[in-house]
């Protein structure tokens, strides 16, 4: 979590562009972790400072482990690798995959 001090926090009208990769990655993380793991428990995470944001979302069901393709090809969100485009354009990276017997995906972009 962010810590309050004006010099270091993350400004989300200062970033709008990173401010939208956010809730985009988060919008689509959470929609799928529904969709393909409904019965699964999600942690949403959030760190930010004046360097870098990184948004981490988990869940911990074994049957949200699935191919990174067929949560694209599914359908009806941004998609992964759309959000993985915009991240990488922002300067920063997505990574979405199978993790500790569920799925995580991690978004780290310039704050």
């Amino acid at each position: 979590m962010g810590t309050r001090d004006d010099q270091t926090d993350w400004d989300p009208a200062r970033t709008p562009d990173t401010s939208l990769a956010v809730y985009r990655t988060a919008q689509e993380a959470l929609a799928n972790a529904r969709k393909h793991a409904p019965d699964s428990q999600v942690a949403v995470s959030l760190t930010y400072g004046a360097a870098m944001v990184l948004l981490r979302i988990a869940n911990d069901s074994a049957s949200g482990c699935v191919d990174a393709h067929a949560l694209v090809a599914t359908g009806g969100g941004y998609g992964l690798s759309g959000l993985k485009e915009r991240a990488e354009l922002l300067g920063g990276a997505l990574r979405a995959g199978p993790s500790q017997g569920g799925w995580v995906v991690e978004l780290r972009v310039p704050g």
